[in-house]
């Protein structure tokens, strides 16, 4: 079904009596009751703390949570000088269509600045809400996304696929392209809601690197905010993250053929501003299943090593089947490996017009073995020695983007030649 808003008619009916306001602060939720109140209650203070004078909104955004999320949210006291909008988005379920609810919301609002924040943080304090709203506010950026202290082997979606891509491909070292808490202008929410994405993978994962890469591609002010620590209802790579991978290397590959002509002519990186949290701080430690990431891929080598000898080119193929009779103790994938592991599939998703789905579940394997491999070689460092191993990292995505441009160009001349039906 096609929703041509994500706004229910009570909700709709509620922005009109409001009018307008200054601030919009937006809570996707689904089924996030314990957690919840908290982040209302850290909004309302940051909002009386630090932005008394203004306008302020908060709407939380819900999935038709199954528990008492919306009630605890409904019966949570903020100021009375402030307001707050609990409703059920329409359409398509996921974190996605809950964001372009604020977003119009922001836009019908005529806000200054529209923030939003994730359901499930434990570590949000009132001085986020200034982080991410005064460089907006205050330093005429439009876009801010957020850095986090956070523990090396959280994020690992991020650190071993997401940021990497993003840099190199778009330019820009935006730290946590899909961290979840950012602030945009109202002329981005603006821009956002008026976007025909809202019945794809964006929807649901694939929103926080839609809009990062939407607002890098676009030429919107881009700057981060450090938040601090992060502590969240953390997942172990090995169990929790597969379908969270899919949807977002989905959008990131998507967005790829979509901005093709937007980075083939990029090279190198720069750094973005940063403002926000100033101190240091020690994240929680995230435990990971070592033998279990190994076992995953080494399942997946049984299962796919064939289709993946097909795929890849000999040497990363010879790469993958040497690391897959190592054992836990002594796995490794290497870097340069994995950078042309990640180029060779993004081509192969550009060929492919058909079972996609298929590709992704086919690479899902191969990113337990980069995460497994990560972990070990990084057992006995510190969160913050395993960060300069992600920036060495990041560095090797951006001197080998040149094979990226060799092997999108060799897929794409094979996707004219096969016509349509490519597979």
């Amino acid at each position: 079904m096609l929703y041509d808003t994500a706004l229910r008619p009570y909700s709709s009916k509620r922005l009109e009596e409001i009018e307008s306001a200054d601030i919009l602060i937006g809570i996707p939720s689904f089924n996030n009751e314990s957690t919840i109140v908290h982040v209302i209650q850290m909004v309302s203070h940051g909002l009386a703390k630090h932005y008394k004078d203004k306008r302020s909104i908060i709407l939380i955004a819900d999935g038709g949570s199954t528990d008492d999320t919306r009630e605890v949210s409904k019966e949570f006291q903020i100021k009375p000088w402030q307001e707050k909008i609990v409703t059920i988005y329409r359409g398509p379920g996921g974190k996605g269509t809950a964001l372009r609810s604020v977003f119009e919301a922001a836009a019908r609002l005529k806000v200054k600045v529209c923030a939003m924040v994730d359901s499930d943080l434990r570590s949000i304090t009132a001085d986020w809400v200034k982080y991410l709203l005064h460089p907006v506010l205050e330093e005429g950026y439009q876009f801010v996304a957020p850095v986090y202290v956070r523990h090396k082997y959280d994020g690992t979606i991020t650190n071993n696929i997401v940021y990497n891509l993003t840099r190199a491909l778009y330019g820009k070292r935006i730290r946590q392209p899909i961290g979840g808490d950012f602030a945009i202008s109202r002329d981005v929410a603006k821009f956002y809601a008026d976007q025909d994405v809202w019945l794809t993978d964006v929807a649901r994962f694939g929103i926080d690197i839609w809009m990062t890469t939407s607002a890098v591609t676009q030429g919107f002010k881009i700057c981060q905010s450090n938040l601090g620590v992060k502590i969240h209802d953390v997942k172990d790579p090995g169990q929790h993250l597969g379908p969270m991978f899919r949807q977002v290397l989905s959008a990131l590959f998507s967005m790829m053929e979509r901005y093709e002509s937007n980075w083939k002519g990029i090279k190198g990186s720069e750094p973005v501003e940063t403002f926000g949290f100033k101190g240091t701080m020690d994240p929680e430690p995230v435990k990971v299943n070592l033998p279990l990431l190994v076992e995953l891929f080494k399942t997946g080598y049984q299962q796919f090593s064939p289709l993946w000898k097909d795929i890849f080119r000999e040497s990363s193929f010879d790469q993958i089947a040497k690391t897959s009779k190592m054992g836990a103790a002594d796995f490794y994938l290497p870097t340069e490996a994995w950078v042309k592991i990640l180029y060779e599939l993004s081509a192969t998703h550009h060929l492919w017009t058909v079972n996609r789905n298929k590709l992704l579940d086919m690479m899902t394997p191969l990113y337990f073995a980069r995460v497994a491999s990560f972990v070990r070689q990084t057992r006995k460092m510190t969160s913050l020695e395993a960060e300069t191993l992600v920036e060495e990292q990041a560095v090797q995505f951006e001197e080998q983007k040149d094979y990226l441009i060799e092997v999108w160009d060799e897929k794409s001349a094979e996707k004219t030649k096969a016509g349509p039906a490519c597979e």
